[in-house]
């Protein structure tokens, strides 16, 4: 297991990050707009990917913007509703999740920087996995509400340290992305006063502490002024936007590398999805591989040669965060660790896998 000082401190990127509380997007983003919706990554230009639609209809039902997915459907096809990169807005959203006004996040706040990301209902089927069952619009609306109720009183009374859950999470052998059950019992556990039955909801949910982490590793790319303010893919394109740039850089994306479950081979798997590439990028998921044996040997037929080593050489020190400077200089690009979804958006969830960014968008800002 790696040491945990210079490049192997896997808990640097998240000093004095905190959890701090749970608020609908509304009151997160109350400039923008209810008739629009956040999605992961860079910009789309042209039509959404079929798992970025079912979750667009969705989310328009979960805001009670349209009566049936027939009617939402219509609203996004004539452009009545406007699709938006989440991270232009300080959130980031899970693979296919798109955001709407009436969706509660959770708020991570690190010095003066606060990020948001939406909760998620739990395993699939699930909207972040670009699922059109109705059942989980129901799910995360009642998921919701027992959050705010039950969860959301103690976090606002006593914030929770994230680099607490990731030293736990590292020391376990999970990287915090692909395997997140050792973090996500970190969070229950350090939940004061959370009586039996709201702990065994959330440890029911192993992925609930994902969202939380994607909101600190927002948080830290941005109070640690990285390079980078903002890395994704929206299932088309995969992208990155520098910090002071306004419009991202983006590629045509490949889907994940990885391994498909039993029964989903056949199918053809979506290009890279959603905006937990800022957990990679802050040291964990595909940085982390070297306290994950159990991950790496489960890829290790497709992984790089270099895979468990190369954060010694992306990633920046003094910030725990990968450099871009560094990626241009060796070319050697960061590993995303990603579920892997149905490019068709009937199966959802077909496998997971990692994937690894074209490295022309690793060019010094400007």
């Amino acid at each position: 297991m790696a040491s945990m000082n210079g490049s192997t401190d896997f808990t640097r990127p998240f000093k004095d990050a905190r959890w701090v509380d749970v608020v609908p997007r509304r009151v997160a983003c109350p400039d923008l707009p209810p008739g629009v919706l956040l999605h992961a990554g860079p910009p789309l230009h042209g039509a959404p990917p079929a798992p970025l639609m079912n979750a667009a209809i969705q989310a328009l039902l979960f805001d009670e913007r349209a009566a049936n997915p027939t009617e939402a459907r219509d609203l996004l096809l004539r452009r009545e509703v406007e699709l938006r990169p989440a991270q232009d807005y300080a959130v980031v959203t899970p693979l296919a999740q798109v955001v709407a006004a009436s969706m509660l996040l959770v708020v991570v706040q690190q010095q003066h920087e606060v990020c948001y990301a939406p909760v998620v209902e739990g395993p699939a089927p699930a909207l972040r996995f670009g699922c059109a069952a109705p059942e989980c619009v129901q799910r995360l609306s009642d998921y919701s509400v027992w959050l705010e109720r039950s969860v959301a009183p103690h976090v606002r009374r006593e914030p929770m340290a994230i680099d607490a859950l990731v030293r736990t999470a590292i020391t376990a052998g999970d990287e915090c992305h692909a395997r997140t059950g050792a973090a996500n019992e970190a969070l229950v556990s350090n939940l004061s006063g959370l009586d039996a039955g709201a702990a065994e909801r959330l440890r029911a949910n192993p992925a609930f502490v994902l969202p939380i982490l994607m909101a600190a590793a927002a948080a830290a790319m941005r109070s640690r002024r990285c390079s980078v303010a903002a890395i994704g893919g929206n299932g088309v394109d995969f992208g990155l936007r520098y910090r002071g740039e306004p419009q991202w850089r983006q590629a045509r994306a490949q889907a994940p590398r990885g391994v498909l479950f039993e029964g989903m081979k056949a199918l053809t798997p979506l290009a890279a999805i959603g905006d937990s590439a800022v957990v990679d990028f802050c040291g964990l998921g595909g940085q982390a591989l070297c306290v994950a044996p159990l991950l790496a040997a489960e890829w290790n037929a497709v992984l790089p040669a270099d895979a468990v080593s190369r954060r010694n050489t992306i990633i920046d020190p003094d910030t725990g965060i990968v450099d871009a400077a560094r990626v241009a200089r060796s070319a050697r690009a960061p590993l995303i660790n990603l579920a892997i979804l149905d490019q068709g958006g009937a199966a959802g969830l077909i496998g997971r896998g990692f994937y690894s960014p074209p490295l022309a968008l690793f060019t010094p800002a400007r």
